[in-house]
């Protein structure tokens, strides 16, 4: 008989995909997979997953005692420790005792299920965690409580350009925050994610070693715990398939009637919202910069409107360059030869998509890791270049035309392509991440 791995991803998307990914790998290894999936927020149909077994636990009162705003966000995933800690419990002990199902091997959860450790701990079965951001990440939630205590934040307007010297390069405009006034609880949250880590097996991370080991030894030199860094974990598995809006294909045959490199791809991800302001500018840039372009207008996208109506005029103007879905094949898209920039909210799934696959990034971040991710792509790694501020057609323009029409464009474009052949090298047989994918699975089997 073999043996059986217990995931439990964060019921969003930009988790759910690399936890499912991470499956698929575990999967073609051998191992059985189930997947204990909180029901309160996005859903995955189980029905697209035959091979593997789905236990939902329901707890979607937790939901409903919030609205979809930004600063509910870290106190809604803190009442989905409490109160689905004992629902997680009664799931735990009644697949341990099934007989009829293969022996659990471990549990692989969420960096953010902190209080999964606990449990799993008491029930004594191997744990790992999986953090869905970078490395780096992991080092900026443990220094943020630090500059809570020191009174740094809230941080005040003087001061958004001061660097954090514990957490270089970052600026304070760059830390972690979620919401207006999630200072007032993220310091909790990041300690207790930081300590659940410290009683763990390991960390898994969807990163690659070219672009963070520095930041991998630094998290070890303060939590010595096993770090794999796993990715691009998109690579290493199928194609997922719980997407949680229908993908709108056709973008990827007008991809093919435009020149190559000539194509500038927007999309701000699943959560991220904008004013109907910031639209309107958006709009008119995207128009002014005479680029062919695919946007990415999903529904509930501009904050305040169930209906998303476009500028009088734009459709006109941009006739012909212009591409409108309310979802695409992100990664298919990036993969395009027309493709030649990516205007990115810089999630890490959608940052690391863009890097293998040799896009570069317009940034304009909006909260959680995504303003730390967007200073590695324009300060460190020098592959992108940042929108800051209030959005501004004419800014707009002139930073499409840099990135797709300048010289700054053809030297950010040049380093992209070694970050690209750096990502590539890590998946080879022989690649870092392929030699901790296996040294993962090896101890895993030990169990």
């Amino acid at each position: 008989m073999g043996k059986r791995v217990l995931l439990f991803p964060l019921p969003y998307k930009g988790h759910i995909n690399p936890m499912l990914e991470i499956a698929a790998i575990l999967h073609s290894r051998g191992f059985s997979i189930t997947i204990f999936h909180s029901t309160s927020y996005d859903p995955i149909d189980s029905t697209k997953y035959p091979l593997y077994r789905f236990i939902l636990v329901e707890d979607g009162e937790i939901s409903n005692r919030f609205i979809s705003g930004l600063d509910d966000a870290v106190p809604r995933m803190m009442a989905w420790n409490n109160s689905c800690e004992q629902l997680f419990y009664n799931s735990l002990t009644s697949v341990l005792s099934d007989e009829n199902e293969e022996p659990v091997a471990c549990l692989i959860r969420d960096t953010h299920w902190y209080n999964l450790q606990h449990l799993a701990n008491r029930l004594g079965v191997p744990t790992f965690v999986l953090r869905t951001g970078s490395a780096a990440s992991l080092n900026w939630f443990m220094t943020f409580p630090q500059l809570v205590q020191k009174g740094r934040i809230p941080v005040q307007e003087s001061q958004l350009n001061t660097p954090v010297i514990e957490i270089a390069p970052l600026q304070m405009r760059d830390l972690p925050l979620i919401g207006n006034r999630s200072y007032e609880v993220l310091p909790e949250f990041f300690m207790k994610g930081i300590d659940a880590i410290r009683a763990s097996s390991g960390v898994i991370v969807n990163t690659f070693h070219a672009i963070d080991s520095i930041e991998v030894e630094k998290f070890q030199r303060a939590v010595p715990v096993p770090v794999f860094c796993i990715g691009p974990l998109h690579k290493f598995s199928p194609p997922s398939r719980s997407c949680l809006l229908d993908q709108d294909h056709s973008c990827l045959e007008w991809l093919d009637t435009q020149a190559v490199g000539s194509v500038l791809y927007v999309s701000f991800g699943s959560v991220a919202y904008m004013n109907y302001e910031d639209f309107m500018e958006t709009a008119w840039g995207l128009a002014n910069s005479v680029q062919p372009f695919i946007w990415v207008v999903r529904p509930g996208s501009i904050l305040g409107r169930n209906k998303v109506d476009l500028p009088d005029g734009f459709v006109a103007v941009t006739s012909g360059r212009g591409k409108i879905v309310s979802w695409a094949p992100q990664k298919e898209v990036l993969a395009h030869a027309s493709v030649g920039a990516f205007w990115t909210h810089n999630g890490w799934n959608s940052t690391l998509e863009a890097i293998c696959e040799g896009v570069p990034m317009i940034c304009w971040p909006h909260f959680g890791d995504q303003m730390g991710n967007a200073r590695y792509v324009t300060h460190v790694w020098k592959v992108g270049i940042g929108l800051e501020g209030k959005l501004e057609r004419g800014i707009i323009e002139k930073t499409i035309k840099r990135l797709m029409k300048e010289d700054e464009g053809v030297e950010i474009r040049e380093r992209m392509r070694g970050m690209k052949h750096e990502a590539s090298l890590c998946i080879k047989s022989d690649g870092s991440s392929s030699i901790n994918i296996n040294k993962l699975i090896n101890i895993i089997s030990s169990f």
